[in-house]
C-alpha cells in the first residue's frame, strides 16, 4: 500500500537505506522518531495496517516525514537515541517510563569499559561514576549487537589489568579468549598502557556521540601519519580499524522492538530460508539455513542431496527438499518449528512449499524472494491478504535479504562440492 498522498515526504520519496525518519503533524511537530535500515520499507509499514491503537492514532495526525540518511544501521541507532533525547516526541516518551530505558556508560576506570544501565538503576548512581552517559535506548540486544560490531574496530576490556596485582603479571601469561580474537587489546596480559587504551574508548564514546564521520577521517590521518613516521604496527592497526569502521555488516542490530509492528509472527524467533543449485539438473542441491535472534545460527543450517528429481525443475527440487524437512512426524525429527519460512523464488516455489507443508499437516507463513536486476529491485513475494504478514516483511525486507543470500552461498557451496567430486576418478 502507497503512503497516502496528504503525507508529504522529504524530497517526494523515501530512499532504501538505512537512517532515521521523523513523523510530523501539520504544525510541524515531530510526533515519533524511529530508525530503519530501509527507510522506504520501514516507513511504508506504517500506512499497511497499524499495529495496535496508540499507532493508530499517530499515523491519522501523521502530515509529513522528514529522515535523515546514515551510512548503516549502528549510526541510525546512534542518531535515533540522540534526536529522542533533544525532541523528546511524545509517542516516543508514550512507549515506556523514562526509567525503565536502557543507557550506556562508560565506567571512569583505569580501564574503562562500556556498561549497560536501566534508567531507574542509573538514577541512583553517582554521576562521577561514568566518563560518559549515552542514551536513552530502547533496546539492550541492539545496543549489545552494536557494540559487539563496533568492537572489531575499537577493542576493549572484561578482563581485570594485569597489573593491579604485582603476583598477577607472572600468572596471566596467556592472553584471554576475546585477545585471540582480536576484540581485547591486551589488559589482561599488559599489553597496553592505561593512556593508549583510553585513545582506543574516546574513538567508541565519539562514536556513539554521533561523530562518526570525524572518526573515520580521524582515523584514516593517524594512519598516514604513523605510515609516514614509520610506525607500520600502529600504522596497520589503525587500518585494521579504519577496513572495520567502513564494512560495518550491521543487519544484528534489527531489534525486538522493531517487531512490535507484527505480534502474532516472531520475526526474532527461529526463521529458515531455503534454495536449490543445479546446473541443468546435475548435481542438484538444497540448503536451508536458519537465522535465530535476527543473526545466523550455522550449526542449524542443513544441506540437501535432490534425489527424486530428474531433469531441471526447481520447484519440484524445492518441494522434495521440504518435504523430506519436514515429514518427519510431530516433533520433526528433532528440529524446531520455524516461526517463518522464506525460499529463493516466486510463486512456483511458494506454492512447493504450501504442498510440503500440507503434507505435514503445518501451517506456517511462507515468504518468497523473486530476484531482480540488483537487491532494490527484489520481488517479495506472499500472501497479499495478511495484512500481519506484510507488515513485517516491509519493516525487516533486509534481514529476509540476509537470510535469502545465506541460502545462496550455502547451496552453491554444496553444489560445487558434489559437482567437484563427479569428476573425480572413480
Amino acid at each position: 500500500m502507497p503512503i497516502p498522498k496528504h503525507v508529504a515526504i522529504k524530497e517526494g520519496k523515501l530512499p532504501p537505506a538505512p537512517g532515521v525518519y521523523l513523523m510530523k503533524d501539520a504544525r510541524g511537530k515531530i510526533l515519533y522518531i524511529g530508525k530503519a535500515t530501509s527507510l522506504r520499507s520501514r516507513v511504508s509499514s506504517y500506512f499497511v495496517r497499524p499495529a495496535d491503537d496508540r499507532i493508530a492514532a499517530m499515523v491519522k495526525k501523521i502530515r509529513s516525514v522528514d529522515y535523515q540518511k546514515t551510512p548503516t544501521a549502528v549510526e541510525a541507532l546512534v542518531l535515533e537515541a540522540n534526536l529522542i533525547k533533544k525532541f523528546q516526541p511524545p509517542y516516543n516518551v508514550m512507549e515506556k517510563d523514562d526509567k525503565s530505558f536502557l543507557y550506556l556508560t562508560f565506567t571512569r576506570e583505569p580501564y574503562p569499559r562500556p556498561v549497560l544501565i536501566r534508567g531507574h538503576e542509573l538514577a541512583r548512581m553517582p554521576k562521577r561514576q561514568f566518563l560518559k552517559v549515552f542514551g536513552p535506548y530502547r533496546s539492550a540486544a541492539a545496543v549489545e549487537a552494536a557494540l559487539d560490531i563496533l568492537r572489531k574496530a575499537f577493542p576493549w576490556t572484561t578482563c581485570q589489568p594485569a597489573t593491579s596485582l604485582a603476583s598477577d603479571v607472572a600468572r596471566r601469561k596467556r592472553p584471554c579468549f576475546y585477545r585471540h580474537l582480536g576484540l581485547c587489546p591486551g589488559v589482561c596480559t599488559g599489553e597496553i598502557a592505561p593512556a593508549e587504551y583510553r585513545k582506543i574508548i574516546r574513538g567508541l564514546m565519539r562514536f556513539f556521540d554521533g561523530k562518526w564521520v570525524e572518526v573515520i577521517r580521524d582515523t584514516r590521518s593517524a594512519m598516514k601519519k604513523a605510515s609516514v613516521e614509520e610506525r607500520f604496527e600502529e600504522a596497520a592497526t589503525l587500518r585494521n580499524r579504519l577496513y572495520q569502521l567502513q564494512h560495518i555488516r550491521d543487519i544484528a542490530v534489527l531489534t525486538r522492538d522493531d517487531a512490535r509492528l507484527d505480534a502474532s509472527i516472531n520475526i526474532f524467533g527461529r526463521i529458515e530460508g531455503y534454495d536449490i543449485s543445479n546446473i541443468g539438473g546435475k548435481e542438484a542441491v538444497g540448503s536451508m539455513v536458519v537465522f535465530v535472534d535476527g543473526r545466523p545460527k550455522k550449526s542449524e543450517y542443513r544441506k540437501f542431496a535432490v534425489k527424486t528429481v530428474r531433469g531441471s525443475n526447481d520447484t519440484a527440487m524445492m518441494e522434495e527438499v521440504l518435504r523430506r524437512r519436514f515429514g518427519r512426524g510431530e516433533d520433526m525429527g528433532g528440529w524446531p518449528k520455524p516461526d517463518l519460512l522464506l525460499v529463493d523464488g516466486g510463486v512456483g516455489q511458494i506454492n512447493a512449499a504450501k504442498r510440503a507443508l500440507q503434507a505435514a499437516g503445518l501451517a506456517i507463513p511462507i515468504v518468497g524472494i523473486a530476484k531482480g536486476f540488483d537487491r532494490k529491485q527484489d520481488e517479495l513475494v506472499y500472501d497479499k491478504a495478511d495484512y500481519e504478514l506484510a507488515r513485517l516483511i516491509l519493516a525487516f525486507k533486509p534481514m529476509l535479504q540476509h537470510l535469502r543470500d545465506e541460502a545462496h552461498r550455502f547451496a552453491v557451496s554444496y553444489h560445487r562440492k558434489l559437482r567437484g567430486e563427479a569428476f573425480l576418478p572413480k
